[in-house]
């Protein structure tokens, strides 16, 4: 094996190597950069799925339900079809939909197709079921002329997070059978 010299071996260093003895050999800086940008793509990916979801308060066509559901410290309020806690919001005044744009986004108003019916569930009043014109468009199921909504901050069925909070202009409360709202505070 011929001799060279240590110049000549930093100035030709052997494939995998560093020219520079205390350097460790690097991959191109390219490589590094995907790298990045794979760990990151694969971190905003679990994030995306780790939020419960939650069914949308449309429903498209056929039956609408609210039902009567006996819920922990409050007793009998009334929920949607799929358990969710419904809310009224203290000025719509029992006449329309004010929560519109964000607070609608917060408050997603429980909303009814035009080829939609709706249904009282066991302990709930079909005379005070109607629907009002929502100013987004569309119909929102009203019961007793509250128009009704679920809360984003419920991710669970059966939860009641937004009772009694006073968020987007207003005071938000749970409704009971008897159409009456529950203005008390959780005990």
């Amino acid at each position: 094996m011929p001799r060279t010299s240590r110049r000549a071996r930093a100035a030709h260093p052997a494939p995998g190597t560093s020219a520079h003895p205390t350097r460790p050999a690097s991959h191109p800086p390219h490589l590094a950069w995907w790298a990045a940008l794979l760990a990151v793509a694969t971190l905003c990916a679990g994030c995306a799925g780790s939020t419960p979801s939650r069914p949308a308060a449309s429903h498209p066509a056929g039956t609408v339900r609210v039902l009567a559901r006996k819920l922990p410290r409050v007793g009998t309020v009334l929920v949607s079809a799929h358990g969710y806690a419904l809310y009224m919001f203290e000025p719509d005044n029992r006449r329309q939909v004010t929560c519109t744009g964000l607070c609608a986004a917060t408050w997603p108003p429980l909303r009814l197709a035009a080829s939609a019916t709706l249904a009282a569930g066991p302990g709930v009043r079909q005379s005070l079921l109607g629907s009002d014109t929502s100013p987004a468009g569309g119909r929102v199921v009203t019961y007793n002329g509250w128009p009704l909504y679920t809360y984003t901050g419920d991710v669970q069925p059966g939860q009641i997070t937004g009772q009694a909070i006073d968020l987007n202009g207003g005071a938000w409360y749970l409704v009971r059978p008897s159409g009456a709202p529950l203005v008390t505070g959780l005990p």
